[in-house]
């Protein structure tokens, strides 16, 4: 009942409610985007949603334009605080996770949940096991299990087992307890970076 009709009730009430947040921000933030370099406000990037299907994710654009696409051993992607790919503002907004508040306009069309596995990118399909592509049997989150508990401190892999984890284990308390834990790893900014180990983003 929860996972397939309140769930996507709680998404839809949710991200209309914040949809002046979203506008607000994107004025915001897309004053400073443009101040410091005269490009793109958003990111948007092709990315699994439920049963595999392609969508495109929205976020507020954190890096230089055309910067250089660089990778970790395990295929996610380098994500370091002094990365020089990243923009001042850019800096700030990953930091605070105000980059990812575009998506709640991925919520509100249905590509996305609040909460559930981060999306990866389309070429996650070549490295998925026979048990982590059970990942994409629900809708990605905004935020999930890993981002609130671990976010960037653990490797490729050991997201993938928490992703299907958090499959097989859904409910409204689970839920529930990552938005609460999101908030306090957001808070006190909780393994925010990871030189060898972040995430297929």
């Amino acid at each position: 009942m929860y996972k397939k009709y309140i769930k996507r009730f709680i998404d839809i009430y949710i991200s209309l409610l914040f949809m002046p947040l979203v506008l607000l921000t994107s004025i915001l933030v897309g004053i400073f985007i443009k101040l410091e370099d005269n490009g793109k406000i958003f990111y948007t990037s092709n990315r699994l949603g439920q049963y595999q299907k392609i969508f495109k994710m929205y976020k507020f654009r954190s890096m230089k334009e055309k910067a250089v696409d660089y990778r970790n051993e395990d295929g996610s992607t380098f994500n370091s605080k002094n990365d020089p790919r990243v923009t001042k503002i850019g800096g700030f907004i990953r930091k605070t996770s105000i980059d990812e508040i575009p998506q709640l306009i991925n919520v509100l069309k249905g590509d996305m949940s609040l909460v559930g596995p981060r999306p990866d990118t389309t070429e996650a399909l070549n490295i998925y096991n026979n048990t982590e592509i059970n990942k994409l049997n629900v809708k990605p989150g905004i935020t999930g299990y890993n981002q609130a508990y671990f976010r960037n401190s653990i490797q490729q892999s050991e997201k993938f087992q928490n992703d299907v984890f958090y499959v097989n284990n859904l409910s409204f308390i689970m839920d529930t307890k990552i938005i609460f834990k999101t908030f306090k790893s957001i808070i006190i900014r909780e393994n925010i970076n990871n030189e060898n180990g972040a995430s297929y983003e």
